[in-house]
């Protein structure tokens, strides 16, 4: 997945083990998983040699990093005719959110 981090962000995810963004839909920090139950362990922080992009390697707990359900946000590919999605939903979001909107 992708998102945004703030200097805040990255300092929690630092003392915490466990991935932090800035949602700019909320306007707030969030520990990923804080909802679900599916967290973000980090394993490593790297950052990229133009210093404007840092890579966390985590350990997804619980296989599920989607809040569709799926293992990955990044589900669909593009085929002749569209985007297809190619990843099953493991868990259906109203079972992992308890909530069906």
């Amino acid at each position: 997945m992708f998102a945004w981090m703030n200097r805040e962000a990255l300092a929690l995810t630092r003392q915490t083990g466990f991935a932090h963004y800035w949602s700019r839909s909320r306007g707030k920090l969030w520990r990923k998983g804080e909802e679900s139950g599916h967290l973000q362990k980090v394993a490593e922080i790297r950052l990229d040699c133009d210093e404007d992009v840092i890579l966390l390697l985590i350990e997804q707990v619980g296989g599920i990093a989607c809040h569709t359900g799926r293992a990955s946000c990044f589900y669909r590919r593009l085929e002749a005719d569209g985007w297809v999605a190619t990843d099953p939903v493991l868990r259906p979001p109203g079972e992992i959110y308890g909530r069906t909107d």
